[in-house]
């Protein structure tokens, strides 16, 4: 498009940065899961989980690249059987990102993951039941700097302590994750993390805040058995996002009924909408009114497809309407205004240009690889990606 884009008086760097700055963490223990850091203001993580049968080699390492494809950070596979606790060594081997093995009740698994160089084991010590096998598997995984994640949920809690609070509470929950991790203690472990999820994100919520007033270990994030992205995304936003919000949490799991390409995908934009991490793409749109002389649900969409490529933090805005749009769009990037048949491109919140209705898309499509261009060049990354 060859727009010149005009020199523009923005806010202060002081005063932008302390507008976006995240909230301030809890302070926790420091862990190592492989190549990634957890706790003690590491950057939050996201996980997901393999849906393949784990002795299936090539499908679930076919599948893991696709999440370390989407920005994934760890993945956790099942190991229910002894076929798939053969199989951890290759995985673990060939895996793009670290990987958890997840083991209830069996010992030996837990100590052939440990044997066969997965970044962290994933168990319920009480579950186990003898305390020297325990004993066996902290000793192992301290010996190799191997974490472990203590996993409680509303469905695991033992029958004493339903009873004793009168059913599934946070306090229950909390009480319950603390005796498995006492357990581990006893053992002179302490490389552990904590999970207490709940299919009802206040519950969740409520249920975190306590635990992190009675420990300061790491603690993994999730709406357990969210259930399908419609309705999954949202419970997980609300239960993850508030407890981040707080500073509460160092690992994140979005628990959906799909493809965990989507839990991962969620778990960033979690992430991306508190500024714990730094965003990529990000198209903001009106959700239209009287006013709009545009298909601004089509227009949005369209413009969300053509830039997906875009490979750095990049704001566009979509609005239906030339009277409200110019303003509304002044925080993003590069923007359009449409309305009677055409459509003001911005840059900054400044009109830069005026197109055609149908020559929109490519013309903001040409402006934002414009302004991509600048933000790559000023950080010195190389060559651009293409958007086409």
């Amino acid at each position: 498009m060859g727009t010149s884009l005009p020199v523009l008086n923005t806010q202060p760097a002081a005063v932008a940065a302390a507008h976006h700055a995240p909230p301030a963490r809890r302070v926790t223990r420091r862990l190592n899961v492989g190549s990634v850091p957890v706790g003690d203001g590491a950057p939050i993580s996201v996980q997901s989980m393999t849906t393949t049968p784990t002795h299936d080699v090539n499908a679930t390492l076919q599948q893991i690249a696709a999440l370390n494809a989407t920005g994934v950070d760890i993945v956790r596979v099942a190991c229910p059987r002894q076929e798939d606790a053969d199989a951890l060594a290759t995985i673990a081997a060939k895996s793009t990102v670290p990987v958890i093995a997840d083991i209830h009740f069996q010992w030996k698994y837990a100590m052939a993951a440990i044997e066969a160089g997965c970044a962290g084991v994933r168990i319920n010590p009480g579950n186990i039941r003898k305390h020297d096998k325990v004993k066996l598997i902290g000793d192992a995984a301290k010996e190799r700097g191997i974490p472990i994640r203590i996993g409680v949920n509303g469905g695991s809690l033992e029958d004493v302590l339903l009873a004793k609070h009168g059913g599934v509470t946070p306090e229950a929950l909390v009480e319950s994750a603390l005796g498995e991790v006492a357990l581990l203690e006893a053992a002179d472990f302490y490389d552990t993390k904590i999970s207490v999820k709940h299919s009802d994100p206040w519950v969740m919520i409520q249920t975190y805040r306590l635990l992190a007033e009675r420990c300061d270990y790491p603690l993994h994030l999730g709406v357990t058995e969210a259930g399908p992205p419609k309705t999954g995304i949202t419970k997980s936003a609300v239960g993850i996002g508030t407890l981040l919000a707080e500073g509460i949490g160092d690992t994140i799991r979005v628990s959906l009924s799909a493809d965990p390409v989507e839990e991962v995908k969620a778990g960033i934009a979690i992430l991306e909408a508190l500024h714990l991490r730094e965003r990529g793409l990000d198209v903001v749109s009106c959700p239209s009114c009287g006013r709009a002389e545009v298909d601004v649900y089509s227009l949005a969409e369209q413009v969300q497809d053509a830039l997906e490529g875009i490979d750095v933090p990049l704001r566009v805005a979509v609005m239906g309407c030339v009277v409200n749009g110019p303003g509304e769009a002044r925080e993003a990037d590069v923007g359009v205004a449409a309305g009677k048949g055409k459509g003001q491109l911005l840059y900054k919140g400044q009109v830069v240009a005026q197109v055609p209705e149908d020559q929109i898309v490519a013309s903001l499509l040409d402006l934002a690889n414009e302004v991509a261009d600048e933000i790559r060049a000023e950080r010195g990354q190389g060559s651009p990606v293409v958007v086409a």
